[in-house]
């Protein structure tokens, strides 16, 4: 397993994603989880690496230092957008349901969100890995 510090962005139950002060993002669900980035690490969509962080709501700005447990496989407006799926123990089987069902739903609203925007490209949810145990 991957460890891993990811800095806190959107608390579990929030909308809004804040960086640097303002805010970047309003989700169209509420987040089920925590959802922040690694710091000092450049993705395909030219952002920090996304990271979600099951457990307790952390505040806003928190860096903790947590395990990757899996990677969603996401493609917004057609680049790359993985998501590392971190916690603190093994994932149950009542978290990997709820973060697919999430990742479905976003990327179909999303996907509205970025025809509405004038994006060009596929916004899909393409599955979630995990390593072999």
């Amino acid at each position: 397993m991957r460890e891993v510090e990811v800095e806190i962005e959107v608390s579990r139950g929030a909308f809004v994603k804040r960086v640097d002060g303002g805010v970047d993002f309003v989700s169209p669900l509420p987040s089920p989880f925590n959802y922040g980035a690694l710091p000092d690490t450049l993705a395909d969509d030219g952002d920090r690496l996304d990271a979600v962080v099951l457990g307790p709501r952390l505040p806003a700005g928190a860096r903790i230092h947590t395990t990757v447990r899996a990677t969603v496989r996401f493609v917004d407006a057609g680049v790359t957008d993985d998501k590392l799926i971190c916690s603190s123990a093994p994932l149950t089987e009542s978290q990997r349901h709820t973060v697919v069902r999430f990742f479905r739903s976003y990327a179909w609203l999303k996907g509205w969100l970025n025809r509405f925007r004038g994006h060009q490209g596929p916004t899909r949810y393409l599955g979630i890995e995990e390593p072999p145990a």
